[in-house]
C-alpha cells in the first residue's frame, strides 16, 4: 500500500511539473485536464495568457511569442491612453528601454534644439541654438518633427523620440518636419555635433529708463535651482530692479528641482505643489526657503511649457501674484514611473497627478496666463518677450509707488 501511495504521489508531481512546463492546462490530456480544471488545482490563467496559448497551439503558422506578447502589452497601454485620455503612458520593449535609459542618463551629440512634449501630431521645436546644425539647416521654433530617419514618431514617448534624434558626433540624422506645423513634411538631413546646452542664460536691458533683468531656464535637471539662483543674483548685481523669468519651451524635469526653484522666490512654508497617487499616496510639497530677496517678476510661458515648469509658474502666480504672460501652457499635470517587466521591457506608466497650491489640476488644460500674448514666429522681434517687459515695467512702477 505504501508503495502504491508513493507511486501515486510521484505521478501527481510529474503531472504538476508537466503542466507548469507545458505552460497551460490545455496542453494536458483531455481527461486529466478536466480533473485539474474542475478541481481548481490548475493555476488561474488570465484571458490574455489564454489567448496567447491558443494562438501558439492552433495558429496555422509558427508564431513569434515574444512579438505577440509585445503587441499585447502595447494594446493594453493603448487602451489606457484612449480610455483615460492619457498621452504619457508608454510601453518600451527591451531595445526601446535601452534607448530611453541612454536618453535620460547618457551624454550624446545632437542637432541643437529644445523640443516640447510629444503628441499625436509630432514634437514641436521649442527653440533652436544659434550656429547649431538645426539652425544652419533652417529649422525654427514652431516647426513640428514627425519622422526620424523615416520612422514616424507620432504619439511616441518624448525621451525616446529625442534619443532617436541624438547620436554620435559626426553621424547624420534625417528629420521629417512640417514647417510651423502646416502642410506636407519636408526632409532635413543634419550632421550631429557636440552641443553645449546651458541650463540658464541671463542679461540686463534698459526699458523706459529702468534696468530690467532677463533670465531663461531651459530644464529642471539636477542642479537647476542652483544655476537659476546664480543667474538671478547675476542680473541683480548688474542693477536689475525686476526680472522676466522665461520658461518657454521648458519641458520640465525633476520634481525636487521644481520645489527648490520655487523655494528661491516664494515664502518658506507656502505650498508649491500637491501630488495624488492611488498607489503612492498623496503628498504636499512646501517651499523650503531660499536665500533670495526677489524683485518684481513676470513669468513668460507658452504651449511648450510643461510639467515642472508649470509647477514653478503656478507657484509664482499663486504665492507671489507674479503675472504670467504668454499662452496657455501644455497641461502635463501627471507624473510617470518606469516599471521593469520580466521580458526585459518596461512600462512608463502614469501613476499620479499633481495639483497647484490652490488644488487645481493642470492635466489636459494647462496654466492660464494673466496676460495673453500669442507668439508670432514670422515677426522680426520677440513680441512675447516685449510684452513681458512691458508688464514688468508696470509691476516695478507699482512696487516703487507703494
Amino acid at each position: 500500500m505504501r508503495t502504491a501511495w508513493a507511486f501515486l504521489a510521484t505521478a501527481l508531481v510529474a503531472l504538476l511539473a508537466g503542466m507548469w512546463i507545458g505552460g497551460h492546462p490545455r496542453n494536458l490530456p483531455d481527461g486529466i485536464r478536466d480533473v485539474f480544471v474542475q478541481s481548481g488545482i490548475a493555476p488561474e490563467v488570465s484571458p490574455s495568457d489564454d489567448a496567447l496559448s491558443v494562438i501558439e497551439s492552433y495558429y496555422f503558422r509558427k508564431t513569434d511569442q515574444a512579438r505577440i506578447e509585445d503587441a499585447s502589452i502595447r494594446g493594453m497601454v493603448s487602451q489606457l491612453r484612449r480610455q483615460y485620455d492619457d498621452r504619457f503612458s508608454h510601453y518600451f520593449d527591451a531595445e526601446e528601454l535601452a534607448s530611453f535609459n541612454e536618453a535620460i542618463e547618457g551624454s550624446f551629440s545632437g542637432v541643437g534644439m529644445t523640443v516640447g512634449q510629444s503628441d499625436e501630431s509630432g514634437i514641436r521645436i521649442g527653440s533652436v541654438f544659434n550656429r547649431s546644425p538645426a539652425d544652419r539647416a533652417g529649422l525654427r521654433a514652431g516647426d513640428v518633427i514627425v519622422e526620424v530617419d523615416g520612422e514616424s514618431i507620432l504619439g511616441q514617448n518624448t525621451d525616446l523620440a529625442v534619443a532617436m534624434i541624438k547620436g554620435p558626433e559626426g553621424t547624420e540624422v534625417t528629420l521629417g518636419v512640417r514647417v510651423q506645423g502646416r502642410g506636407e513634411s519636408r526632409r532635413f538631413r543634419l550632421t550631429r555635433e557636440e552641443i553645449s546646452v546651458p541650463v540658464t542664460s541671463s542679461r540686463v536691458r534698459k526699458v523706459g529708463g529702468l534696468k530690467l533683468g532677463y533670465v531663461r531656464l531651459t530644464t529642471f535637471s539636477e542642479g537647476a535651482s542652483v544655476a537659476l539662483g546664480r543667474a538671478v543674483k547675476r542680473v541683480r548685481d548688474k542693477g536689475a530692479v525686476g526680472i522676466v523669468l522665461d520658461l518657454r519651451a521648458n519641458g520640465g524635469g525633476l520634481l525636487p528641482e521644481a520645489v527648490l526653484t520655487s523655494s528661491l522666490f516664494i515664502p518658506e512654508g507656502d505650498t508649491v505643489v500637491e501630488t495624488r497617487s492611488r498607489t503612492q499616496g498623496n503628498q504636499v510639497y512646501k517651499a523650503v526657503g531660499g536665500d533670495l530677496d526677489p524683485p518684481p517678476m513676470v513669468v513668460l510661458v507658452n504651449r511648450d511649457t510643461a510639467s515642472a515648469a508649470e509647477i514653478l509658474a503656478a507657484a509664482l502666480q499663486t504665492s507671489n501674484d507674479d503675472p504670467v504672460v504668454g499662452t496657455r501652457t501644455y497641461g502635463k499635470g501627471v507624473f510617470q514611473q518606469v516599471i521593469g517587466l520580466d521580458n526585459g521591457g518596461a512600462l512608463d506608466l502614469t501613476v499620479g497627478e499633481f495639483l497647484t497650491a490652490e488644488g487645481v489640476s493642470l492635466a489636459g488644460r494647462g496654466l492660464k496666463p494673466d496676460v495673453f500674448s500669442p507668439s508670432r514666429p514670422a515677426a522680426r522681434t520677440d513680441l512675447q518677450l516685449e510684452r513681458a517687459f512691458e508688464v514688468l515695467g508696470g509691476e516695478v512702477a507699482a512696487a516703487e509707488g507703494s
